[in-house]
């Protein structure tokens, strides 16, 4: 019996059938409808009537009533993906609800141990003799076993389930005293539910989530870590073998990368115990065996810190319905003795780790699950997984060449006298997608330019987005273009000659970014000017592959980044890649700020006098008050001929664009409410304005002579001519230890500072020992007449370099009370060394 589908009859024959009844159609006239369907969900009145003189078995159907059909049709298909819709919402909602009743079932449990404990501890503080007794049961500390036999599976079972033990009590019970991390609210549209620890020993994070994924996959890319911890270098698996309870225990060597040239490398020696529940979930919990001394022993252990990994893991369970409750929980011990004061903390932070590790984690398997759904779509027609490929090379090259680790080849070069720029080279750099791609070798190698600055009062966010927008403010397009053509065949010297003009403007091509919106990858097209050969005209453009970090305005990563490497216009999926770019990692939490949406125009900005940009509002000073440690590095292949020029080429190159970084970072600082020239300098100085005529006038009334050519226009004139004279001018105060309070921007640039950072400089700290002998030798002298001449020499700017002048004067400034309020300096042409 043929199956049959019912219509309204609106014109059908009525002899056949009466008006207003329905009519039955046939299983090989629903097939037919459908078949067009798939085709064209909604067909022309033209296609409708060729489909009924094309199909006989609709011949008796009027073109009315095959237009109603694909109506009730298209009706039915949308009533079946709303319904779809909402039911996995459904879904989504019954996980999340079920995750926050066990969250406040968790805290509820939390908060009767903290009230027992609190009245321990009082009944403790009342009692005298029991006041050295502070132990607290809450304090996880790491189980004191010995690696009881590697080579005896029984001995690393039983590490193994206590590890077990102590991830499951971190993941859902109160083990840990966690509180939920600033900027991270759980709700349906969340990464989930994410908290770092509070006075734990190490730094520990927690994440859970909902993954729509079955837990077996989740396990499979959980454990591929290379592919989602962009700070993993490397992770070998030395030993693996089952367990009698149907898991599998596995010894674990992985290296991770230093984020700055300022650190050592970290590395791992773990035990990973992968098994299953009785509840049908799965876990995948990891351990250090010993903080250090054990591992295999690699030749460039050297450049490693061991760090330790606490007890920590992965809870996968099932939802129902299909889907996973994901719990995530990374405790660390990072050594932080081991890197300079002011990075440690990058290694004490709970935050730093959730965001490098926890985070990403959850957002990786997330990306997949909308990968795999057909969620993301890639404008350019490629896999997502390609393209995520894509983005996984360049920040691993990157990080290679950030860090220089000797097994990938790299080896230092001379420095030229400044410790400013580090070059080290590498003939065996490899590019391609894979370890056997050596894309390079033929040209002899590469060699990589790179430094690190500390940044102050400069929100990273809006410096990406500058350095982003704004290329041709610290770019050489040039350099892009030899670049660009060292990739081809035949290349092999850079010519200082500018063989192409550039217009200066970049077309930005989206390609994707992730579910987050925290990395966005990209194609650069820089417009070079065409080339006419043979009345053919040839595209002289340059296109550069791109990823950013951290730019979009509600990002709360761990670093900011700009990584970019030149490529063809077509560029095949083992398209071989250079990375060079910016990396900047903030040391101190950010609060509210600046809206990264901000873009800065840097003309304006930089002119003296300049409308203070208040586009955020009535935000607090403090807001801007952020540290942050920025690290450049730029690749170049070469020539085993060309060695000595490329890197010189190299590390001039990279030292424009920290000049250039330092003027951009000055006006993005200025342009925050009170710190602009126009405006107090520190809280209880005088007006810059006031402040420049108190330094010229007492110049004058001291020397005799004047420091400016002044014509007697306004003072903010006269501001903006001291601002822009050639020799440094500088004041400080009269103090045990002077500090700079003002300084053009000549003696800015000979400091190699900012304003803000300029109050961090103490007089005595830019002279070398003779300057400083000099100096306090005739203080009593300058004191006296009120001047003072110091020969040529030399002194150190903010960031260690030496810097040379033919002479410096000192004098007292004086206010309208005749007063000294403070010391004036200049330095007569000086250069760095």
């Amino acid at each position: 019996m043929a199956a049959v589908v019912a219509v309204r009859s609106g014109g059908m024959d009525k002899h056949s059938m009466d008006a207003g009844k329905y009519v039955r159609y046939t299983a090989e006239q629903v097939e037919a409808l459908e078949r067009v369907y798939a085709e064209c969900p909604k067909p022309s009145s033209t296609r409708r009537q060729q489909l009924i003189r094309e199909c006989p078995i609709l011949a008796n159907i009027e073109p009315k009533q095959i237009k109603v059909w694909f109506q009730n049709r298209r009706c039915r298909e949308k009533q079946r993906k709303e319904t779809s819709r909402l039911q996995a919402v459904n879904r989504k909602l019954t996980a999340m609800n079920k995750l926050l009743m066990e969250e406040n079932e968790r805290l509820q449990k939390q908060v009767t141990q903290l009230v027992h404990e609190n009245a321990y501890m009082r009944q403790q503080l009342q009692n005298v003799s029991l006041a050295n007794d502070t132990s607290c049961e809450s304090i996880v500390t790491t189980p004191q076993n010995p690696l009881r036999d590697a080579n005896n599976p029984a001995g690393l079972l039983s590490i193994a389930e206590e590890a077990l033990a102590e991830f499951l009590s971190k993941a859902t019970g109160t083990a840990v005293d966690w509180v939920q991390m600033p900027g991270m609210k759980p709700g349906p549209d969340s990464i989930g539910i994410v908290a770092i620890s509070h006075s734990s020993s190490g730094v520990a994070a927690r994440a859970c989530g909902l993954v729509n994924l079955e837990p077996t996959k989740i396990a499979e890319i959980i454990k591929d870590r290379p592919a989602w911890f962009h700070d993993c270098r490397n992770l070998e698996v030395f030993t693996m073998f089952p367990t009698g309870n149907g898991g599998t225990i596995e010894l674990v060597y992985m290296q991770t990368y230093a984020p700055t040239t300022l650190a050592p490398a970290r590395d791992f020696w773990t035990l990973r115990y992968t098994t299953s529940l009785e509840d049908g979930s799965h876990v995948i919990c990891e351990r250090s065996l010993s903080g250090s001394g054990s591992g295999p022993n690699a030749t460039t252990a050297h450049q490693f810190v061991r760090a330790e990994m606490l007890p920590s893991g992965y809870l996968i369970r099932p939802c129902e319905g299909g889907g996973s409750i994901v719990h995530i929980v990374d405790h660390l011990d990072l050594e932080a003795w081991s890197v300079p004061e002011v990075l440690r903390p990058l290694y004490e932070s709970s935050r730093v780790v959730a965001q490098k590790m926890t985070i990403a984690a959850l957002r990786h398997v997330r990306q997949i699950a909308q990968e795999t759904t057909g969620e993301v779509v890639c404008a350019t027609g490629r896999q997502p997984a390609i393209l995520r490929t894509f983005g996984q090379r360049l920040n691993r090259g990157f990080n290679d060449a950030i860090n220089g680790f000797t097994d990938d080849g790299w080896s230092l070069m001379g420095s030229d006298g400044m410790d400013d720029i580090v070059i080290a080279t590498t003939s065996t750099k490899k590019t391609g997608a894979n370890a056997s791609s050596n894309a390079f070798a033929s040209a002899g190698g590469v060699i990589c330019a790179k430094a690190s600055m500390l940044l102050q009062s400069v929100p990273p966010a809006l410096l990406v987005r500058f350095l982003r927008e704004h290329r041709s403010e610290w770019a050489d397009y040039n350099v892009d273009a030899y670049s660009a053509a060292s990739l081809k065949a035949g290349v092999s010297s850079f010519s200082g000659s500018r063989p192409t003009r550039f217009s200066g403007s970049q077309i930005i091509m989206p390609l994707a970014h992730t579910v987050e919106n925290e990395e966005f990858l990209e194609v650069v097209r820089l417009e070079g000017q065409a080339l006419i050969q043979d009345g053919a005209i040839l595209s002289r453009d340059i296109h550069l592959l791109q990823l950013c970090c951290g730019i979009d305005e509600n990002s709360l990563g761990a670093c900011f980044q700009l990584v970019f490497a030149p490529i063809d216009e077509l560029f095949p999926d083992d398209a071989p890649l250079l990375p060079s770019g910016f990396r900047v990692i903030p040391l101190d939490a950010k609060t509210n700020g600046l809206s990264s949406t901000r873009t800065l125009d840097l003309a304006s900005s930089l002119g003296v006098g300049s409308t203070v940009n208040r586009s955020a509002g009535d935000a607090s000073t403090d807001d801007y008050n952020l540290r942050s440690v920025l690290t450049i590095a730029f690749q170049f292949p070469y020539e085993v001929h060309l060695q000595d020029s490329i890197a010189a080429m190299a590390r001039q190159y990279v030292r424009s664009i920290v000049s250039a970084i330092q003027r951009v970072s000055m006006a993005i600082t200025r342009s925050r409410p009170g710190h602009t020239i126009g405006q107090k300098l520190v809280p209880g100085s005088p007006e810059a304005v006031t402040l420049a005529r108190w330094i010229c006038q007492s110049y004058n009334y001291h020397l005799g002579i004047d420091l400016l050519r002044y014509d007697g226009e306004t003072e903010e004139s006269l501001l903006k001519m001291l601002w822009h004279h050639q020799d440094a001018v500088l004041c400080c105060t009269f103090e045990m230890q002077p500090i700079f309070t003002f300084a053009n921007q000549a003696g800015l640039d000979m400091l190699e500072t900012t304003l803000v950072a300029l109050q961090d400089i103490t007089l005595d700290k830019i002279f070398d020992e003779p300057g400083r002998k000099e100096l306090h030798s005739e203080f009593a002298k300058l004191m006296e007449q009120g001047y003072l001449y110091l020969p040529a020499g030399t002194c150190l700017s903010g960031m260690g370099r030496q810097v040379s002048f033919e002479q410096a004067v000192v004098w007292k400034v004086l206010g309208e009370d005749n007063d000294a309020h403070c010391l004036g300096l200049c330095f007569v042409n000086w250069s760095f060394l």
